[in-house]
């Protein structure tokens, strides 16, 4: 199996821990870090919304959104100003510890590296330069570009060509199911990070790797024939 021409890495959640936003979000939600899951899988679901309606806000917009839904569904008082507060924490995530090691490592093999995120230009641009990895990317897309979010097929496409390359030569590493299913659909090739909580969806082709963290899909890759 010969080696994906460029990889594009999915952001929040594959390359940067969410975890670290339990405390801030918890207090924002009347000290329910448990919320966490609901509040980001709510923000997901909600930018399919506008993107079926042919609709498009940030992905920060959509996450303070969904945070105001959440809170108000257990009762809990939050302000629109509050629930923005809260959500700008994600600008500065850590990288998950196998992701920097496993990075360089792809990069010394000769990958092409990009990231291909739901967040905005902003967002990402600062969450790749607080997580000290920008010099590992090529480029930082953003579906900001396209006004819809993954895991719409228009966006792969967008992004395929954006590189140059078809979609075949292209790889998503990501750690979500419906993500590494629409690039699959979208013609792509597909590695899953397994991160805790994360599944793929059985209805979807399975992708090629499937591995519980990035420097073992990285090893996968850098062991494909050139």
């Amino acid at each position: 199996m010969k080696r994906p021409k460029m990889l594009f890495f999915d952001v929040n959640e594959t390359l940067l821990d969410l975890n670290a936003m339990k405390t801030v979000i918890g207090d924002a939600l009347g000290s329910r870090p448990d919320l966490l899951p609901l509040w980001f899988s709510t923000m997901l679901q909600y930018s399919l919304v506008v993107t079926v309606a042919d609709q498009y806000h940030h992905f920060g917009e959509v996450g303070a959104a969904a945070l105001l839904m959440v809170a108000r569904n257990h009762g809990i008082s939050l302000s629109p100003e509050g629930a923005k507060a809260a959500v700008s924490s994600i600008l500065s995530l850590p990288p998950h510890p196998d992701v920097r090691p496993a990075l360089e490592e792809l990069k010394r093999a000769g990958f092409g590296m990009v990231t291909l995120t739901n967040s905005s230009q902003v967002a990402v641009d600062a969450q790749i330069q607080n997580a000290n990895l920008t010099d590992l990317f090529e480029k930082r897309l953003s579906v900001e570009e396209v006004q819809m979010f993954k895991p719409h097929r228009h966006v792969y496409q967008w992004a395929a060509r954006k590189m140059g390359f078809a979609p075949e030569d292209c790889m998503l590493v990501a750690a979500h199911g419906w993500d590494v299913a629409g690039a699959i659909w979208a013609g792509w090739r597909a590695a899953f990070i397994s991160r805790p909580g994360a599944q793929l969806f059985p209805l979807a082709p399975v992708p090629e790797i499937a591995e519980p963290d990035l420097r073992a899909a990285g090893e996968r890759l850098i062991a494909m024939s050139r």
